[in-house]
């Protein structure tokens, strides 16, 4: 090989290998220190992004864009539809009802934080840490106590037909509490006895709402006496505006309780600072807000709750394990289209 022909071949390699470098720097991580986190709408209007956010920006001197995109349902559907194309770095939303779809979906990558340690292990739904948890709650039906006098006490007196059009529930297609509901029917009847509580409770819901705002809006409207929302909607009529007169109850067979995560979306280029931001929703900063903004429980006990919370009905008895074993099976799926036929007749 002559001379010139070599230094040629070796111009040529240091070109490529110079461009192979250079698109290697493009792709790394924090490149631009933005970070792009999708959410649910209440996250942003009911104040938490605003308590939260801007202290998360100073502390790490980056920039946060927030995506809210309706409800959690919502939010984990357009996850999956781009998961080939991923546009967020960071989903706040996706709670335990929906976890068997997003690690199927294969939506998130593995992140264990350190301060994990100090949440208790009960919380730690996702045993593969593609979502960290950051609230947790107890679904529940709330009652206008101005209208409703013998209060329901059991599963089997919300089908009395007495509370015909009295009810509101969100769909499980769209809105966590409305699976949250098909779940929880499910754990304690079981598959037999699921399809005769629908049958049964379906003349006394007035309407099925896409979501959760738009259920409690109806209910707060007047529209209905009775919503299904969580044990702790009452502390925020309490503690903004000095009433009782909104109650909480929970059927005697049990509780089924919502945990929600955070996690890291699969094909982020900005690692790092997403590492960051999951750590930093197990903080007592970011946790305090949490009773405030999102009526939950926060997931840190460290955390002081207001006196708003003190006669929140605090359940017995949990359901949630019932339906493992429907999970395992590759049962929710089913139990929708159940849902939907039963409801569509």
């Amino acid at each position: 090989m002559n001379k010139n022909k070599l230094l040629l071949i070796i111009s040529v390699l240091i070109l490529i290998l110079g461009g192979c470098a250079k698109k290697a720097s493009y792709s790394s991580d924090e490149e631009d220190n933005t970070l792009k986190i999708y959410t649910y709408d209440s996250f942003v209007t009911w104040g938490l992004a605003e308590h939260t956010i801007p202290a998360f920006e100073e502390k790490y001197n980056c920039k946060v864009t927030l995506e809210s995109v309706g409800d959690a349902g919502d939010l984990l559907n357009l996850l999956v539809l781009e998961k080939d194309n991923p546009q967020a770095d960071v989903a706040i939303g996706v709670d335990n009802t929906m976890l068997r779809r997003a690690l199927s979906e294969k939506l998130f990558v593995e992140y264990k934080s350190e301060t994990l340690k100090s949440i208790p292990e009960r919380l730690h739904f996702d045993k593969t840490y593609r979502l960290t948890p950051y609230d947790y709650g107890y679904f529940a039906f709330i009652y206008d106590s101005s209208i409703v006098d013998n209060v329901p006490t059991t599963f089997g007196q919300i089908q009395d037909g007495k509370w015909k059009n009295q009810i509101v529930i969100s769909d499980p297609r769209t809105s966590t509490p409305g699976l949250g509901l098909l779940l929880w029917s499910a754990a304690a009847f079981g598959e037999n006895g699921f399809g005769h509580f629908w049958r049964s409770i379906k003349n006394n819901i007035l309407t099925v709402s896409t979501s959760w705002d738009e259920a409690y809006s109806m209910f707060l409207a007047g529209e209905v006496p009775i919503v299904l929302s969580y044990s702790t909607s009452p502390a925020f009529h309490i503690e903004y505006e000095n009433t009782t007169r909104y109650k909480a109850f929970i059927p005697i067979e049990g509780a089924f309780m919502q945990i929600e995560g955070s996690g890291i979306v699969a094909g982020t280029r900005k690692l790092s600072l997403a590492q960051k931001f999951i750590d930093f929703t197990l903080t007592k900063e970011f946790q305090q807000h949490i009773p405030t903004t999102q009526w939950m429980y926060p997931v840190n006990d460290k955390v002081t709750l207001p006196d708003s919370f003190k006669n929140i009905p605090v359940p017995e008895k949990i359901l949630n394990s019932n339906i493992k074993s429907l999970e395992d099976r590759n049962r929710i799926e089913v139990l929708i289209d159940r849902w939907v036929e039963i409801m569509s007749k």
